[in-house]
């Protein structure tokens, strides 16, 4: 989980932290990537917007991280281009690549 906390504090410049910023929430077994962004209307209030990016999910059985994408309803759904991994950062460098663009648009 530290290497995915790295990755997303890593994903954002300093310079734009007070607009924008990227980091992770955490369960039993998952981690989903947030994106989370500043007010910046008064009629949504004063708290900052979060948006979910992409989930992984740990299947302890078989040691291997999966990798989930939400729709436009925030369900998450099994990303079919990128092969389960033991290996976290092979997951988390296809989010970066986004090659379909479904994670960042």
């Amino acid at each position: 989980m530290q290497r995915a906390r790295r990755w997303a504090e890593q994903r954002v410049p300093e310079r734009a932290r007070h607009q924008v910023r990227v980091g992770i929430e955490t369960s039993d077994q998952a981690i989903t990537i947030v994106e989370r962004r500043a007010p910046w209307r008064d009629d949504l209030g004063p708290e900052w917007t979060r948006h979910p990016i992409a989930r992984l999910r740990y299947i302890s059985k078989r040691g291997e991280w999966t990798l989930y994408r939400p729709d436009r309803n925030l369900k998450f759904h099994h990303y079919g281009l990128a092969a389960p991994s033991a290996d976290i950062a092979e997951l988390l460098d296809e989010v970066e690549r986004d090659p379909t663009s479904i994670f960042w648009g």
